[in-house]
């Protein structure tokens, strides 16, 4: 599994009786700088490009989660729960989950709206893995940087993804991107109120 993801962004939590609302937002077309090659190597850096993750959003039978840290063990939200929407966009994906009041009621619920509304975890990160070249012959692109110091080019070697099985978003203290946070408020639940339908070698250093 790959893991990417962004500070900078939104990140809002809305909190009210037993639950929460927890929005997000993933901006595409950014560069994030995945290791800065230590002493002797090149820096690495890494790209979304816009949909990249279109193939398992743009399907609600594909059940896609929201959770603490990259743990399924401590999942906040799913999709076949009805508990999260996920939109697709040219710019950014974004999603609003519901927490609801049992999930808040657990140890790593209660941990992770603390955290966020402490702003100690407001970072997004998308879990996700590339398709088999049977699907998708050219799922990445892989180009060198350059070398322009003075314009912020330092011949890192630049990965593009342009094809990628999403399968969870989650919540994290320190993600990749500059601009990927959540949101969340806390919020009872109204009677009316909608119920949303529902490898390869790391490249992190």
């Amino acid at each position: 599994m790959l893991w990417g993801g962004v500070e900078g962004g939104g990140l809002e939590l809305r909190r009210q009786g037993g639950g929460a609302r927890l929005s997000g937002r993933f901006p595409y077309n950014r560069r994030a700088v995945l290791s800065d090659g230590g002493r002797t190597g090149r820096p690495r850096k890494e790209v979304i490009a816009p949909r990249a993750f279109a193939y398992r959003v743009d399907r609600p039978d594909e059940d896609i989660h929201l959770l603490l840290g990259h743990s399924y063990d401590r999942p906040l939200a799913s999709r076949k729960a009805g508990t999260l929407d996920i939109q697709d966009g040219d710019e950014a994906l974004t999603f609003e989950a519901e927490i609801t009041p049992e999930i808040a009621d657990t140890t790593h619920g209660r941990d992770a709206l603390a955290m966020i509304g402490a702003g100690l975890a407001i970072g997004l990160s998308p879990g996700f893995r590339l398709p088999p070249k049977r699907a998708v012959p050219e799922p990445e692109m892989i180009e060198d940087e350059g070398h322009d110091p003075e314009n912020g080019a330092h011949n890192a070697i630049i990965r593009t993804v342009l094809a990628a099985l999403l399968y969870e978003l989650s919540v994290v203290t320190r993600p990749a991107y500059d601009e990927a946070q959540v949101e969340a408020r806390s919020w009872t639940r109204p009677p009316e109120a909608r119920v949303f339908l529902p490898s390869r070698n790391r490249w992190r250093a």
